[in-house]
């Protein structure tokens, strides 16, 4: 076969051979409520995700990315997060940021009272996240856009002076949840909420979190809260990043097993990691998400570390 021949053959041969899949790419926009302020979280597995701010943040996308890992899928995470911070800030102050790439999928929550100024009111968290959803859609109009409805505050239930003062600790999170359904509903761009208040809801009416970290945390229950009565611990963020892990991808949060690593690292035990996935699980089948698991996927035999 002559130089030119075996030229043209190579090349057939080469355009056969199907690329290799790229890693889906997913964005998180939010605040401490994403980076995991008050925990262990914070800067965990910080290496395992980019951070378009330089911080060195891992928080609750570095544990999407471990869960991930360990499911036998391949997602390249990104993080843009600022303390304080509702939608309109990470519009004004990072558009450059979220636009920088065509987001395969976008995670993002607004400000814990959905105004800081109104706590309560749902107007400008849904004039924000409708504005939000197009500039994703601008860069990718194929873009998935979640967006996580974040959980009640004992500081803001069992002290005076706020909308849910004296209401019991799963009003703020059920205003919150009911908000964001709002946003879903009137948004087209919008594909669903993650629902992490509900969650939290959950786990404190089955008994595996105290409700009332104000008054000491019953025996054999965890704090999904951290010192501040406000931020999530790490089982806190935990449990988020379960929610979010299952909704996004479809995955059993029960199929991580409770060998998954990132609990180990944390510190939580494997009757804890169980319980807090069997409420992810059970949460997000209430809001009607299909779940399963993947075919290569086997849980891992605890203990065991990410690296």
């Amino acid at each position: 076969m002559n130089r030119s021949l075996m030229a043209v053959v190579l090349l057939l041969l080469g355009s056969a051979v199907p690329a290799a899949a790229q890693d889906k790419t997913i964005l998180f926009i939010g605040n401490s409520f994403t980076f995991g302020y008050g925990s262990a979280a914070w800067f965990w597995g910080a290496d395992t995700v980019t951070d378009l701010n330089g911080q060195g943040v891992g928080g609750v996308p570095a544990l999407f990315e471990a869960f991930s890992e360990q499911a036998g899928l391949s997602w390249d995470v990104s993080l843009e997060t600022h303390p304080g911070s509702d939608f309109a800030f990470h519009l004004r102050e990072k558009n450059r940021e979220i636009t920088s790439k065509p987001w395969d999928v976008a995670v993002a929550h607004s400000y814990s009272t959905l105004d800081a100024n109104a706590p309560g009111d749902p107007t400008r968290l849904l004039a924000t996240g409708r504005e939000l959803a197009t500039v994703l859609q601008s860069v990718n109009p194929q873009v998935k856009f979640y967006v996580t409805a974040t959980w009640s505050r004992p500081d803001l239930t069992y002290r005076p002076g706020s909308p849910w003062s004296g209401k019991g600790i799963e009003q703020m999170g059920i205003d919150v949840n009911d908000a964001y359904e709002q946003l879903a509903a009137s948004v087209p761009g919008v594909t669903a909420v993650n629902p992490v208040g509900k969650a939290f809801n959950r786990a404190v009416r089955r008994g595996v979190a105290d409700g009332n970290p104000y008054d000491g945390i019953d025996a054999n229950k965890v704090d999904l809260w951290t010192w501040d009565h406000y931020h999530g611990s790490a089982y806190g963020y935990y449990l988020e990043a379960l929610v979010v892990f299952g909704n996004v991808t479809g995955v059993d949060p029960m199929a991580l097993g409770d060998g998954e690593c990132a609990a180990f690292e944390l510190g939580l035990s494997q009757t804890q990691v169980v319980a807090l996935q069997r409420v992810a699980r059970d949460e997000l089948a209430a809001a009607g998400v299909e779940l399963s698991t993947p075919e290569t996927m086997t849980p891992l035999t605890w203990p065991t570390p990410c690296s």
